[in-house]
């Protein structure tokens, strides 16, 4: 358990760096996309390609923030029975949830979008949009995230199997909605 323990704190830790990153990219946007409303209405300059890095931006922000969010345990949840669960039963909620969902749709996600890059990045796709970017940078982001998503699914399931069997304190502290 001890391997698989340090494991997990490795996946945490990498998509930590990675969600500041995508932390990082928020900014980074809205400075692009002032900076592009301002020289389009000043000085009648503008390019498809501000906006286009904009939406790459924006998914690149989503896909890798998605782990990173996960990791935080401030994913959204369906948690009008789970709060009334005690410790134990939560912990077997996501451990279930978790291997029979999460890892399940993220492993094919990763798969299926694969093809999608890798056909842009061969075939050389660039926007249709006079002054467009390359696409494949924007379409890496869709494996890489669902492939981040894995590995965070697979973390978050090591630490709930490790609250289980006493290795690690049973912590499941989250955002809950307010109302």
């Amino acid at each position: 358990m001890k391997s698989l323990l340090a494991l997990s704190r490795f996946i945490d830790n990498a998509n930590r760096h990675i969600g500041k990153i995508a932390t990082w990219l928020v900014l980074i946007s809205c400075v692009v996309s002032a900076a592009n409303a301002m020289s389009r209405y000043t000085i009648s300059v503008s390019s498809n390609a501000w906006l286009e890095i904009q939406w790459y931006m924006f998914a690149a922000m989503f896909m890798l923030g998605a782990s990173h969010t996960l990791a935080l345990n401030q994913h959204v949840r369906v948690d009008i029975l789970f709060n009334q669960l005690s410790t134990r039963a939560q912990i077997w909620v996501d451990i279930f949830g978790g291997l029979l969902f999460l890892l399940p749709a993220t492993v094919i996600m990763t798969w299926l979008s694969w093809p999608t890059f890798h056909e842009a990045w061969v075939g050389g796709e660039v926007s249709s949009n006079a002054g467009g970017l390359v696409r494949w940078p924007v379409k890496i982001f869709l494996p890489l995230g669902f492939l981040l998503l894995t590995l965070q699914g697979f973390s978050e399931t090591i630490k709930r199997i490790a609250m289980l069997t006493g290795h690690m304190k049973a912590d499941l502290h989250y955002e809950r909605p307010m109302q």
